[in-house]
């Protein structure tokens, strides 16, 4: 019987990358074997590719590449060669791959870099494609196309570093359009890194040497005061909603540390709102999926305003944590699947019709 081979990657020269060594461990641990032939392909910090053959454990801690068990590999982008090309000591060999498990968050990764080189190479990957992808990282690109769409968003601005010679003006815009206190956001980059809460003048100035040092494009947006909310989509041409979550943040807002270190933000699983808001979140996030040309999975997040319960999308994350404090893999988990069920479908999804 033949297993299908499974190229895990991990890691990337991105300020996501300890997310990713993370969710990968986890990924890598719950893959059932018996039904995969997994190759761990591990990215530097610096870009560098490595087929990892060491144990799980070196992954936390950061340690996976300092100690030994590596071999420069690459996935080639030559159809012919539909796989990982590994420089072993004797020469070049050739590893076929039948799937490509992007556990990258963040640049050069969930930005579509991955699903666009998986094309070329002629191999399925899990997730969206490159163009969903690419539109979904940027924030002002998902903002547009939402708009257009009529789904409900805080308002926004887009800002470039030349807006920055007339700060004057460009703090006028900003407080006349959305008013004090915005959120200032690099318009890619992932897991809240870069973000700022500007309450006067010299925040917004602070917060925007904050996000360019991130991006060179920013977007700015109105505060919404709300219930913080996520929901997971999972799927191909008919995707599911899962039911939502809710997140009582431990820090001021849902900030990295508050997803991936301390662990102390509070989960409600389901979210405390009525059956009939939780419906309507899940009909979004589907419209939502499906407008921006998603495939297999997304985490869809939202805000449901404190009194009148209007439902505010914030954004769209196509590669979302898979850590185990992570809420992609909760929701689904809490619909019934296990994580080795929600890793077989995946696969299954990044196969379906290619």
């Amino acid at each position: 019987m033949n297993h299908p081979t499974v190229a895990v990657l991990f890691g990337g020269a991105n300020s996501e990358y300890e997310v990713s060594l993370a969710s990968a461990t986890s990924i890598l641990q719950h893959i059932d074997r018996s039904h995969y032939r997994v190759l761990p392909v591990g990215i530097t910090r610096d870009g560098r590719w490595y087929l990892y053959e060491g144990p799980l454990d070196r992954l936390t801690g950061d340690r996976w590449w300092a100690e030994g068990d590596l071999t420069p590999a690459f996935l080639s982008p030559d159809r012919g060669v539909h796989g990982l090309v590994v420089m072993r000591p004797t020469g070049a060999e050739t590893l076929p791959v039948d799937v490509v498990f992007p556990v990258l968050h963040g640049r050069h990764g969930e930005d579509g870099a991955v699903p666009a080189l998986c094309e070329l190479a002629g191999i399925p990957c899990v997730g969206c494609g490159m163009t969903a992808s690419a539109l979904c990282m940027d924030k002002a690109f998902t903002h547009a196309l939402l708009q257009e769409a009529g789904i409900a968003q805080a308002r926004w601005l887009t800002v470039y570093p030349d807006d920055l010679g007339d700060f004057d003006a460009l703090e006028a815009r900003c407080r006349t359009a959305l008013g004090y206190p915005m959120f200032v956001k690099p318009a890619n980059a992932g897991s809240s890194v870069g973000i700022s809460k500007a309450v006067d003048r010299e925040g917004l100035r602070r917060a925007f040497a904050i996000a360019f040092e991130q991006d060179d494009k920013v977007v700015v947006e109105e505060t919404i005061v709300g219930d913080e909310v996520e929901c997971a989509v999972l799927g191909n041409g008919h995707p599911i909603a899962s039911t939502i979550g809710e997140i009582v943040p431990s820090n001021e807002f849902y900030d990295y540390n508050a997803k991936y270190i301390d662990g102390t933000s509070e989960l409600h699983i389901p979210a405390r709102l009525p059956e009939e808001v939780i419906d309507a979140v899940r009909a979004v996030a589907v419209r939502a999926f499906t407008v921006l040309g998603c495939r297999g999975l997304s985490r869809v997040d939202f805000f449901v305003t404190h009194g009148d319960r209007r439902v505010i999308l914030n954004e769209i994350n196509t590669l979302p944590g898979f850590t185990t404090i992570s809420m992609y893999p909760k929701l689904i988990l809490h619909g019934g699947q296990s994580y080795p069920q929600l890793i077989d479908t995946l696969i299954e999804l990044a196969l379906e019709g290619r």
